[in-house]
């Protein structure tokens, strides 16, 4: 297997939204991409923000751009902004840093996609990123606080 596929998307999708509503997390939205960085599933909760899915998205996309997951990027872009800054401006402005960007791997540890969830705080979104991963049979990235 080299990429998520549709029904892991789904699962990955479903499960964090019931996540969500179990601990209680301020309207989610949900974008689940494949090992290339397109988009495979995507769900938006009533009354989630307008700016939701770019976040969502963007949390993903970097997380997948650069090959860790976005609580590594978050840890990254505070130690070192000016390069941030800068992949930011090649990016077109598509990379978010805060955790919530979780990479997908297989079994084998090789990337198969990226979950990226805005609306609540960014270890909450992660977490819900985590069991929707978990619950599709894969194994969740979520990256590293700095030490």
């Amino acid at each position: 297997m080299s990429t998520v596929t549709l029904a892991q998307a789904s699962t990955i999708v479903d499960t964090a939204l019931k996540k969500g509503r179990e601990t209680n997390c301020a309207p989610l939205t949900i974008a689940v991409l494949d090992s290339g960085g397109h988009l495979v599933a995507f769900k938006r909760e009533d009354k989630s923000g307008l700016l939701r899915f770019d976040i969502a998205f963007g949390k993903a996309w970097g997380a997948l751009g650069m090959g860790f997951g976005s609580r590594t990027l978050a840890a990254r872009a505070a130690k070192t902004p000016q390069f941030f800054t800068m992949l930011a401006a090649a990016s077109s402005g598509r990379m978010v840093t805060n955790p919530g960007g979780v990479l997908i791997r297989s079994a084998a540890g090789d990337i198969v996609g990226a979950v990226g969830i805005s609306g609540d705080t960014s270890d909450r979104d992660e977490a819900c990123a985590i069991a929707g991963i978990e619950a599709a049979g894969l194994k969740a990235d979520p990256g590293q606080d700095a030490s």
